[in-house]
């Protein structure tokens, strides 16, 4: 059940507005450019085993595909499942990009107060609510100390707003690099790569970032050093048309291991996400107004 007390509900509410304030960065994909380290050519000297005849698989260069391609990205569909902070966890998102940015996600986690919500990102607002009660945040005049507070609970939510792009770039800085081999998922034709980032590669990677991207990544970073997280073993799934299909990240925390698995279904598909009815949202802002008011 949706929690409305509110020690819950500012927790809640931080790690849906930390994800939000992830996943509406998501307009602007880094352009494919080589990171200058070499890595294109030390993946191709990885394939000079390859039987005679055989076509060489450069990981890197799928990779640098991928960040291409997801400039293309109008809209996407993804799933996701995994465990983190000793709770598993399961979601479904809906997001358009452009020509503005619009998002719905409902997550669920397991176990003991385990809950059931809905995230909904309409015309720069965020929504979180479940059973037909909503709370608002603007995120245009929402008080930034306040915004830094509730993005600081975020904890693991900010890496369920998925960008290809990023986990590509990120990937890129993997000093072990390799491809793992040809899989099919869910009947798709992929190509399977792998490799281990430390929180410094990560850093890196910001380096050939957009504006937008590297806000983005960094509020990630910021994320995963708050859970204790030092290193992440990055699996990527890349289908025939370049785009990514399927995204495995792990890591070890400090409350224990993280491991999320994000299924991408469709891109470039129509996503319309609508407000919830006014006469079951509650204003943050009012609500924090009211608050205030009391205490005086």
């Amino acid at each position: 059940m949706f929690a409305y007390r509110n020690s819950n509900r500012t927790k809640t509410a931080g790690a849906a507005l930390a994800a939000v304030l992830l996943v509406g960065g998501a307009t602007a994909c880094e352009s494919g450019q080589n990171d200058g380290t070499g890595k294109a050519a030390a993946a191709q000297g990885a394939g000079k085993g390859a039987a005679k005849g055989a076509v060489e698989v450069v990981p890197a260069a799928y990779l640098e595909k991928v960040k291409v391609k997801s400039q293309e990205i109008t809209s996407l569909r993804y799933s996701m499942t995994g465990t983190a902070e000793g709770e598993q966890f399961s979601g479904d998102v809906s997001m358009r990009l452009k020509p503005s940015v619009a998002m719905s996600m409902k997550m669920t986690t397991s176990g003991e107060g385990g809950q059931a919500a809905e995230i909904r990102l309409v015309d720069e607002a965020m929504f979180i609510g479940a059973e037909g009660k909503w709370i608002k945040f603007d995120m245009k005049s929402l008080d930034p100390a306040l915004t830094k507070k509730l993005n600081g609970a975020g904890g693991t939510a900010n890496r369920t707003g998925e960008n290809p792009g990023d986990r590509a770039g990120e990937l890129l800085k993997a000093k072990d690099l390799t491809f793992v081999g040809e899989e099919t998922i869910d009947g798709v034709k992929t190509r399977h790569l792998s490799g281990t980032v430390t929180l410094d590669d990560l850093r890196a990677a910001l380096a050939s970032a957009t504006p937008e991207a590297k806000k983005r990544q960094e509020q990630s970073v910021k994320a995963l050093e708050a859970q204790g997280v030092k290193k992440l073993t990055l699996d990527m799934w890349i289908d025939e048309s370049d785009h990514t299909k399927q995204v495995r990240t792990r890591g070890d925390a400090a409350k224990g291991p993280v491991d999320t698995t994000i299924k991408f279904l469709d891109y470039n598909q129509p996503v319309e996400v609508a407000a919830p009815p006014a006469d079951q949202v509650t204003d943050l802002a009012e609500m924090m107004k009211g608050a205030g008011q009391e205490q005086g």
